[in-house]
């Protein structure tokens, strides 16, 4: 599917500034364009908060309320579940929304969420249904913002630039996954659980700043330069006409899911597989989540390189068939050096699974019109967000009965399999190669 240029130069002037902005010079480099470094600011700062954040809840349901592994358990799902009941209906807001607007709202939104949490625990107030509403009004405005963000990117950064850009908002999100436990783990340390979530507070009103500070022309609704559905219901229709019609999007949500399915079985039990099969100490498995981090920051900075080298088609095909052989070591390790294998997993599916992701988001973006790319991601991001805890619960209801070995290899091979849907048609991908030329010709 082509893009909306054509709809797109047909709004008269007085309606506003096209919806996709014009290519930015070449000799200005990224590292200066002043939306994306907003952004990649933006996503660093948050991500940190949330990974504080993430620690903080579960030990504060512990301290205060005195949670077992049920409580603990569904206090992480209260935070899925909001983004995959409401994913179809955010991705229609989306696409109406004033989108700069809509991002300062959800980031300021964030602080009475979460901060009333250490609040009421001062007061000696804080209660399981508190407690679980605040995690699911966080993981909603986090899933809103997830989609908002991916749809915002290619209005303010043009298409030539979107893989780099897109590593360079992933790279960010990086130093949050390895600086926010830390920091957390420090803060909960040195003080209670309840006031470390003053972190993610803070962290959301700098984000919402940020935002503030980005070009008015996101306050035009997307959908004013597309075909505009009437009502709600026709609008998700809109939306699913699109990826009932490209078959690259649904081959990208067929491989992600399996991909998901696979690692959310293997995660959901990865902990409990090296702590009793393998006897890892906890060293060893720290250095193992630590390989992971190495390999999904060198993920970011080889992404726009290998892509490039290889072509987006192959680099999308490779990468992703890489990262689902990948999780074959898992169980693998327990014929031996479990160690060393466990790291060599780490690090190649840190690795590829972030090239994997960079890259197919990048087509996503190019091959999707922009007044229905909010639709689009959030559809894809409801089954992705769906498919990791059904497949830790199912992995761990299997591992019960089998045993985890047999578990860990059967979640590799649905792993393997969907990627490998990404193969088949073999010209399938072209078209995001096609896409990204039409937009550099528009």
């Amino acid at each position: 599917m082509g893009s909306s240029t054509a709809e797109e130069s047909s709004v008269p002037a007085e309606s506003g500034p096209p919806a996709t902005p014009p290519p930015a010079p070449e000799s200005v480099p990224l590292r200066r364009h002043r939306p994306l470094l907003l952004l990649v600011t933006e996503q660093m700062t948050s991500s940190v908060g949330r990974q504080v954040t993430a620690l903080a809840l579960p030990l504060l349901a512990i301290a205060h309320l005195h949670a077992g592994p049920l409580g603990a358990s569904a206090l992480m799902a209260m935070s899925y579940l909001p983004g995959v009941l409401l994913s179809p209906l955010i991705g229609v807001a989306v696409d109406r929304a004033r989108l700069r607007r809509m991002l300062v709202s959800l980031s300021w939104l964030q602080v009475p969420a979460i901060g009333s949490v250490p609040l009421a625990a001062a007061l000696d107030g804080l209660t399981w249904p508190h407690l679980f509403a605040a995690a699911a009004a966080s993981g909603a405005l986090n899933s809103a913002q997830g989609i908002a963000l991916q749809s915002c990117l290619p209005r303010v950064v043009p298409a030539e630039r979107l893989l780099p850009a897109n590593s360079s908002l992933t790279g960010a999100r990086t130093v949050g996954l390895i600086g926010g436990p830390a920091l957390g783990g420090i803060l909960i340390g040195v003080i209670d659980p309840a006031p470390a979530l003053l972190v993610e507070c803070a962290a959301y009103l700098v984000g919402g700043a940020l935002f503030l500070a980005l070009p008015a022309a996101l306050n035009r609704s997307a959908q004013e330069a597309g075909s505009g559905a009437r009502s709600r219901l026709d609008a998700l229709k809109e939306g699913l006409d699109v990826i009932r019609r490209e078959t690259l999007l649904r081959r990208q949500a067929l491989a992600a899911a399996g991909l998901n399915l696979g690692g959310g079985a293997g995660g959901g039990l990865f902990v409990l597989y090296a702590d009793r099969e393998l006897q890892l100490p906890p060293w060893q498995l720290g250095a193992v989540y630590a390989a992971y981090a190495v390999g999904m920051g060198s993920g970011v900075l080889a992404a726009t390189s290998v892509t490039r080298a290889l072509g987006m088609a192959r680099a999308i095909r490779l990468c992703a068939v890489g990262a689902g052989a990948a999780l074959f070591l898992i169980p693998a390790a327990s014929l031996g050096l479990s160690f060393p294998v466990l790291v060599l997993y780490q690090l190649l599916f840190g690795l590829l699974a972030t090239v994997w992701a960079i890259a197919m988001t990048t087509g996503r973006q190019l091959v999707t019109p922009a007044h229905l790319l909010g639709r689009v991601n959030a559809f894809l991001q409801a089954v992705l967000t769906a498919t990791l805890p059904v497949g830790a619960f199912v992995g761990g209801w299997l591992a019960s009965r089998v045993g985890i070995v047999p578990v860990l290899v059967g979640a590799a091979a649905v792993a393997l399999a969907g990627a490998s849907s990404l193969w088949f048609p073999r010209d399938m991908l072209a078209e995001i190669e096609r896409a990204a030329e039409r937009k550099k010709a528009a």
